[in-house]
């Protein structure tokens, strides 16, 4: 019997298949230590491993966000989920559902490392804005029915009873907790509050996490007033404080910070009223004595005096402004002077004259030019005419020399004409007509 061959494929789906009906894989509780973490992907992919063995595992967006912590390199963790095969791959792996710290509070590891990414961007470092010493208007953010108000209310009372204290009403625990405080802040941001106290009772960390939460303690630390936080008792320490202008231990301590005693203001005020009048006296007294002395002088006994001196700078700065105008107005005459002189030597006129003689002058020297260059040439030209004479077959005619035409053509040799040809002769003063009776070649 031929055996049947499997696919890849094939088999993978059927162990796959065997993984998801495993109640037992279906949830698996599971520690572990996580390794090669991938923090930049979407879904998060690492593996979990002890001394002996490592697990491939994936936790999905979903679930990740659920979490209150962030997973880092080598932590060991609590994890449930199900483990599968990637078909892909052919591997096994575990679906992460729910994961959290091992050994160390899920709350307590997220406020950390919340703490400490908030510490690196620098939200706690800002500048604290300053708590103001007579506030006018104080707004609350704390629960309605607590120890909280009325601890706060007694206080201003005692304190600095003139302040308004305006209650916005907060859930400080639960799910609602952070829409509340977000809320109210937002509305005591636009009222005309002088500084919030926010805060609520002691309460374990759980209780108390509202005030954990990032957006809250980011909005607090952006705050446009001023804020004095006051959440938990003197041990409990929230985020919140941190982001907080000031930080109270107790909702007294609060209510302390952001008044003043109305009692010693009074008596600061007497103190300072007291100091003020003998001030007053003494300034009073000290000027009455000055001006006695000022009257008793001899500038207001005889103020005439005073601008004798003054009358005669006057006068002798008077001559120096007529003497300075003086020479000023010389120079400006000479200069005057002197301009006018280089316009006339500018002026158009004076350089059309300039002109004139200038092409005058140019014109004899064109003139004389001319005359010399024909002088010259006629010259030159009479010296050709002489030599061209000279060399003139006319010229040479006149000494007794002919030239010899047989049919118009010049003869140059004796064996150009025969016997009883008839010859012109052409002499300086006429032409010969003969005939040729006998010839004899000479040698040269």
């Amino acid at each position: 019997m031929e055996q049947e061959y499997l696919t890849v494929t094939a088999l993978t789906k059927y162990i796959k298949t065997k993984f998801d009906r495993d109640p037992h894989l279906d949830r698996v509780y599971l520690t572990g230590e996580i390794s090669n973490f991938n923090k930049n992907s979407v879904h998060k992919y690492f593996n979990l491993k002890d001394e002996n063995a490592i697990i491939a595992a994936t936790m999905f967006q979903g679930a990740y966000k659920k979490i209150q912590f962030q997973p880092e390199e080598g932590m060991k963790v609590l994890v449930i989920g199900r483990v599968t095969v990637y078909e892909k791959s052919g591997k096994y792996q575990m679906i992460i559902e729910h994961m959290e710290p091992d050994g160390v509070g899920a709350l307590y590891q997220a406020y950390e490392q919340l703490k400490k990414k908030l510490t690196e961007e620098g939200v706690f470092a800002g500048p604290k804005k300053p708590i103001p010493v007579f506030p006018k208007k104080i707004a609350i953010l704390t629960s309605d029915t607590g120890a909280v108000i009325r601890d706060i209310q007694t206080t201003v009372a005692r304190r600095f009873p003139i302040a308004q204290l305006v209650l916005y009403p907060t859930v400080v625990q639960g799910v609602h907790a952070v829409p509340s405080i977000l809320k109210n802040l937002d509305l005591v941001e636009q009222s005309d509050a002088d500084v919030v106290i926010i805060g609520r009772g002691g309460g374990s960390i759980e209780d108390l996490w509202a005030f954990n939460e990032e957006p809250v303690v980011r909005r607090v630390a952006s705050f446009s007033l001023p804020i004095i936080s006051s959440v938990g008792h003197e041990t409990d320490t929230t985020l919140t404080d941190f982001a907080a202008d000031q930080r109270a231990a107790t909702p007294t301590a609060a209510a302390e910070l952001a008044t003043p005693v109305l009692n010693d203001i009074h008596l600061t005020l007497g103190n300072l009223t007291g100091r003020l009048q003998t001030t007053m006296l003494n300034q009073l007294n000290t000027r009455k004595e000055l001006l006695s002395k000022l009257e008793k002088s001899g500038i207001f006994v005889k103020p005439e005096r005073m601008y004798e001196v003054y009358a005669q700078q006057v006068d002798q700065l008077r001559l120096k402004l007529m003497q300075g105008m003086q020479q000023r107005l010389h120079l400006a005459k000479q200069q005057s002077m002197q301009f006018t002189h280089r316009l006339q030597l500018v002026s158009p006129e004076q350089l059309l004259i300039q002109q004139k003689q200038k092409l005058e002058w140019l014109h004899k020297q064109l003139v004389d030019s001319n005359q010399n260059y024909m002088q010259d040439k006629q010259i030159r030209f009479q010296q050709l005419v002489e030599k061209l004479d000279l060399l003139s077959p006319l010229k040479i005619m006149t000494r007794g020399y002919g030239i010899v035409f047989k049919d118009g053509d010049i003869v140059k040799s004796v064996d150009q004409i025969e016997e009883e040809q008839p010859i012109e002769i052409r002499l300086s003063d006429g032409l010969v007509n003969a005939t040729v009776t006998a010839k004899n070649k000479e040698s040269l």
